[in-house]
């Protein structure tokens, strides 16, 4: 077929000038019966090009790009080389053709592919593998008070399927927690995820749609390969799938408050809450949602092997008490580390406090809410029971139980130093409970000694009650009753209330 330029100038040499055929011809070096045919031709359509059938690789096409559309969602180290396909084709599907037309048609089809997976990424909401991610808030009941806590739902646009995750912040460290969570629940991650411009994901935004990242979500983006995406500010209408989903968990799964005592064994129970909803009709594609969620799992990518470590680390300076602050929270360390550097990771729940060897020296359970210090008791104790005078004029003495500080201040000082030391060595995870309850059993008797109060900790341990007074099995005869005092010996002075 002759290019536009020649037809349009056949055009107008014969039919605007009058030439002849065979002139035009003769000057373009082509055949004057096809100057005649195009001169005269009415209708011009793009002739769509021939596909020759080939009977060796036909069969194995489908198989290629199976294994094509299976590399594309690993790691580029871990596709298929053409060579290794030629040889699987060749060892399990009897194909006899050559290597090179194997390799021809890898490359060729790598390229249509990638393409495709570009062009559909572009409309989020129309594609299956995609997903957009949001926090809501809801209330829950948390011993017998009503409090506000954020939940986190991923969505899936294209099967209106969703999970969701409920945390007690927004920071940082629940949103990649909350996504890790919902990846390893998958075992598998979305292409495409479009976020809001959440403060724990950006830092700035720049002008014509440029961000700055946080670092850990940078480095959270580039361990799962996904793809993000952020709405243009004030934009959130760009997100209303999640927008909706978020209102929708709300009103189906957390109205009324819901009681919560443990919030990780509370979350277990709604996975099964998310996969259940997907037994019902596409609100628009009149489908059941759990067949076209399976479309959404088969365009996934695959899961790294490993974690991802959703934790931000910090390097801080003790105060003279040895107690370091983190998001306005105040966590202890050790005295010996007072006025000293040491290095705090901090996750969604813990802050665990390292020395410089990277060895652990405390781990706190992470304070959300109106509780703002977290002392744990073993390194100060031992400091406390070579110098017991010193807890009154510490602020520590005010975080002992009011039970423990009673009863230490009505101590000796040796009964305080043996009673700290017995502390350092029963206290577990700060928690006073069963020391409490052995206080109180120890106490019914008058002032208890140390050796009194372990002795009922490990009775209660141990679920016994073996300090009660031990009643031998002896018969014992009856002695006269005696009065304590002298009183009784008037009795032998006096006759009819006299004196004698």
């Amino acid at each position: 077929m002759l290019a536009v330029a020649q037809i349009d100038y056949i055009r107008h040499e014969v039919n605007q000038k009058g030439e002849t055929y065979a002139n035009v011809g003769k000057r373009m070096g082509i055949d004057p019966r096809t100057v005649n045919k195009y001169a005269n031709q009415e209708v011009f359509e793009k002739k769509e090009k021939q596909k020759r059938k080939s009977p060796v690789m036909d069969p194995v096409k489908p198989i290629i790009d199976k294994w094509i559309k299976e590399d594309l969602k690993k790691k580029r180290k871990y596709h298929r080389t053409a060579k290794r396909m030629f040889e699987q084709l060749e060892k399990f599907h009897s194909f006899e053709g050559s290597y090179r037309t194997v390799r021809e048609y890898v490359s060729r089809r790598k390229c249509e592919l990638k393409e495709n997976m570009e062009e559909a990424a572009l409309p989020l909401e129309s594609f299956p593998g995609t997903a957009q991610v949001d926090f809501g808030t809801a209330p829950f009941k948390y011993h017998s008070e009503v409090i506000d806590l954020p939940y986190l739902v991923m969505s899936f646009p294209y099967s209106n399927s969703f999970y969701f995750q409920v945390f007690p912040s927004e920071n940082t460290e629940c949103l990649l927690e909350g996504l890790q969570r919902m990846f390893r629940y998958m075992g598998a991650v979305p292409t495409t995820i479009r976020f809001d411009n959440l403060s724990p994901a950006v830092k700035k935004i720049r002008a014509k749609g440029e961000r700055d990242l946080t670092d850990t979500f940078e480095r959270f983006v580039l361990h799962y390969g996904f793809q993000y995406e952020f709405c243009n500010p004030g934009k959130g209408n760009e997100k209303g799938h999640v927008e909706a989903m978020v209102k929708y968990v709300r009103n189906n799964f957390l109205l009324p408050e819901n009681t919560v005592m443990n919030l990780d064994e509370f979350n277990e129970t709604l996975w099964k809450l998310a996969e259940q909803d997907r037994e019902r009709p596409h609100y628009e594609k009149k489908v059941i949602q759990s067949e076209l969620f399976k479309d959404d799992q088969e365009n996934w990518l695959v899961l790294p092997e490993k974690n991802f470590d959703c934790a931000i680390y910090q390097d801080v300076k003790a105060d003279k008490y040895g107690i370091v602050t983190i998001d306005k929270k105040q966590y202890s360390t050790s005295p010996r580390f007072a006025k000293q550097r040491v290095r705090v990771c901090v996750t969604f729940n813990t802050v665990i406090i390292f020395n410089e060897n990277n060895d652990i020296i405390v781990k706190h359970s992470r304070l959300y809410g109106i509780k703002r210090r977290s002392i744990i008791w073993q390194p100060y104790l031992d400091l406390l029971s070579k110098r017991p005078r010193a807890i009154k004029y510490s602020s520590l003495y005010e975080q002992f139980p009011p039970i423990w500080s009673e009863y230490l201040n009505s101590c000796t000082e040796e009964e305080q130093k043996s009673t700290l030391r017995l502390l350092g060595e029963l206290i577990k995870n700060d928690d006073f409970s069963l020391l409490n309850e052995a206080l109180k059993m120890a106490s019914t008797h008058g002032h208890p000694s140390a050796d009194q109060i372990r002795h009922c900790f490990y009775s209660l341990l141990n679920q016994s009650n073996t300090y009660e007074a031990i009643k031998p099995n002896i018969s014992v005869p009856k002695v006269p009753d005696v009065a304590r005092g002298l009183s009784h010996y008037d009795s032998l002075f006096q006759r009819g209330g006299e004196i004698r």
